[in-house]
């Protein structure tokens, strides 16, 4: 039966997935909003992207001894001349403060193993190894809590100085040896036991087993129970999702998240030779990312480079303190707010969101100098400029506010912020709202999706889907008996499905097949033809997998024509040759004079994408690192020719399996759940996501789910 509301479920799967964080802790972090990451070395920040009088442009300037292909020992020499006299940790915290961030994430160690802190587990340190012989990660710490920082730890996982680790490698996803892994526990313990309240530990690169994951997470969360971990520790064992590098979401994420920026694509430490936009172009576009991140519900994670003598560089120094100014001036929109209540954008700007308050933070000039919000429902409202002089009109009208802004508004001169008071409260419309006559079906293509990041390491994560949400909207009273349809892909799942004001756990069991309404007779199918190999990440495609011609170039602009494979018979499993981080296309054509349903079993390795007439239906990895992986799929069959094609990935392995079968049972399963009742002019949620996940950020893998409401 209905036990729970979706209030309650939603807040102990909160404390299921982040365990030990305390929930104020776990707030205080999502209220940090703007923080300072730092990249600074003992050996790559003196070199500063120039070696043996080259600049080296390849690559990231913190990983020169891999891109200037620098002997070991050769690199290491480098230390013996780290003595960074205008290096000023107080300094450092008192700019990070009066640029507006909350927190420093500095790096421990990078790629190159060399330990910015006193480590026992090594001498390639920077108090043995440097005349410097201070602790930088001490004076760090301590200098965030003499000015009211908190303070976290950047780690690389990966570590070109230690012998019984991967040797350097060019995607720096590298698998972690047990000896390995024993030195970064090691070091770890050092980190979380020596230098106080940790906020954050920022791990990166590396591809640890589930097994490693899940220990390094344990032993976190065993020294410091409120240090929140970076999702790029793998395996989905992170408390917040990492975005990729200055990545900004343009959708819903259902996690806490942060986004990491550097001040230039082309590197995170220091390079000496960095061309530079003007100040006020780079203040601007700081500026949009901070906002876009914060009125998505995100923490923004900006990157300075100081020089190998400890001095921030001017550029850099100067733009934080622009930023810093509006902040001061803007800080109430900013900090401890809460994502935009809409659904929609808006070409002005974006929002960001208190109690009873809505601060628009307007980018561009509106059309008009009018901005009309839709769907608001309120009484009374206010409008006026933050911190800005007198007040606006601002209209009532039937379910929409609408803000006169004044002539002399401009944003020629800097972003404004014009904050929408509302003293009785206000209302927004729901997401994804779907008008209900006779009957509805709920599923991937009309969903809400709330999204994480799942992913064993860097170069296998994709965007994935941990709930999915519709508010139904009944023109009249009327019952209905909701049903539940699913494949051998969703069987033996169990989900917290939310219906009206209750949510209940229910398992995709014990239902009885029905046969799928097909005539597999009558379809004809093309032979196969492959693509690659190509480099690849697991998520995305090399170019549109719709209308493609399989006699062409693809990609057009450099590709190659598609390989008839005449031999390859469906039902067959194959395997293809593959090196790391890479993909091949597999496409067959499928011809029906009937629109008609057909389930298909894919066979692959460490992760697919599947696309069906150029829309893709579904993306996986290959969490347990097994050998092959089956899926069962739904393809809606359009009347005429279909085109089927499959993104196969391989990260580990040194070849591809791949089998595609139709002669599979081609039978569903139904559940049927309790009658509910829908009141004309009311709003229903429907929602669904996995009960008790192995982790917050694990796709559903729902794919074929329908919900259905039948009369």
């Amino acid at each position: 039966m209905f036990t729970r509301s979706l209030v309650l479920a939603s807040l102990l799967l909160t404390i299921s997935a982040y365990g030990q964080i305390d929930s104020a802790q776990l707030q205080q972090w999502r209220n940090q909003k703007y923080s300072m990451f730092i990249h600074f070395g003992a050996i790559y920040s003196q070199l500063g992207g120039v070696w043996d009088g080259r600049e080296i442009s390849k690559g990231l300037s913190e990983q020169i001894q891999a891109h200037a292909g620098i002997y070991s020992d050769t690199y290491a020499d480098v230390a013996k001349t780290f003595n960074p006299a205008k290096w000023s940790p107080d300094s450092i915290a008192l700019l990070a403060k009066n640029a507006g961030m909350r927190s420093i994430v500095i790096t421990s160690k990078h790629h190159d193993g060399f330990a910015m802190f006193n480590t026992a587990t090594t001498g390639f340190n920077v108090v043995d190894a440097t005349p410097y012989h201070k602790d930088i990660l001490k004076e760090v710490a301590e200098a965030c809590a003499r000015h009211g920082l908190r303070f976290g730890i950047y780690f690389s996982l990966i570590d070109w100085h230690y012998p019984a680790a991967m040797p350097i490698s060019s995607h720096n996803s590298d698998s972690i040896t047990a000896q390995h892994h024993e030195y970064n526990k090691q070091q770890i313990t050092e980190l979380l036991s020596n230098y106080g309240p940790v906020s954050e530990l920022w791990f990166d690169m590396g591809s640890m087993s589930v097994e490693q994951s899940r220990d390094m997470r344990n032993l976190v969360h065993r020294l410091q129970p409120n240090c929140m971990i970076g999702s790029r520790i793998g395996n989905d064992m992170g408390d917040f999702m990492v975005m990729g590098d200055n990545q900004e979401p343009d959708y819903t994420i259902g996690v806490p998240w942060q986004s990491p920026a550097s001040f230039f694509d082309e590197t995170w430490g220091y390079r000496s030779w960095q061309k530079r936009v003007s100040e006020e172009e780079k203040v601007k576009e700081k500026l949009t990312s901070l906002i876009r991140v914060a009125s998505r519900g995100g923490n923004f994670l900006l990157n300075i480079g100081p020089r190998g003598d400890g001095s921030v560089v001017e550029y850099e120094r100067d733009v934080l303190l622009k930023i810093g100014a509006w902040l001061q001036q803007n800080s109430e929109a900013v900090y401890d707010t809460r994502p935009d209540p809409f659904h929609v954008s808006f070409n002005w700007g974006s929002i960001t969101s208190q109690d009873n308050k809505l601060y628009l933070h307007v980018m561009q000039q509106p059309e008009n100098n009018l901005i009309t919000l839709p769907g608001v429902k309120t009484k009374a409202v206010k409008a006026y400029e933050l911190n800005g002089a007198g007040n606006y009109t601002a209209t009532l009208a039937k379910e929409a506010v609408t803000i006169e802004l004044p002539a002399s508004f401009s944003v020629a001169d800097g972003y404004k912020v014009v904050v929408l008071d509302f003293p009785g409260g206000y209302t927004v419309p729901p997401a994804n709202i779907i008008p209900v006559d006779k009957s509805i079906a709920l599923n991937n293509d009309n969903a809400f999706k709330s999204f994480s990041n799942s992913g064993i390491d860097y170069n296998t994560r994709y965007t994935s889907t941990i709930k999915q949400s519709y508010t139904l909207l009944a023109a009249k009273n009327n019952s209905y008996t909701p049903a539940l349809y699913y494949t051998e892909e969703e069987k033996g799942k169990s989900l917290e499905l939310e219906l009206g004001e209750h949510t209940e756990t229910i398992t995709l069991d014990n239902d009885a097949p029905l046969p799928l309404n097909n005539s597999t007779g009558t379809l004809q199918y093309g032979p196969l033809y492959l693509q690659g190999p190509l480099y690849s990440g697991l998520d995305g495609t090399h170019a549109s997998l719709s209308n493609i011609n399989v006699n062409a170039p693809w990609p057009k602009e450099n590709g190659n024509a598609w390989q008839q494979k005449q031999d390859w018979k469906t039902g067959a499993t194959y395997t293809l040759p593959a090196g790391l981080t890479t993909a091949y296309y597999v496409l067959q054509e499928i011809n029906t004079a009937a629109a008609q349903p057909l389930l298909v079993r894919i066979t692959s390795g460490d992760g697919l994408m599947v696309f069906l007439n150029g829309k893709q239906l579904f993306i996986q990895n290959n969490p347990f690192k097994k050998e092959s992986v089956d899926h069962v799929l739904l393809l809606n069959l359009q009347a005429g020719n279909n085109q089927l094609a499959v993104k196969l990935f391989n990260n580990f392995h040194g070849q591809i399996p791949f089998a595609i079968d139709y002669n599979i049972p081609q039978h569903i399963y139904r559940k049927v759940l309790p009658v509910v009742q829908l009141q004309k002019n009311s709003y229903y949620p429907v929602s669904w996501r996995l009960h008790q996940p192995f982790t917050p950020h694990q796709d559903m893998g729902l794919p074929n789910l329908v919900f259905k409401l039948e009369k």
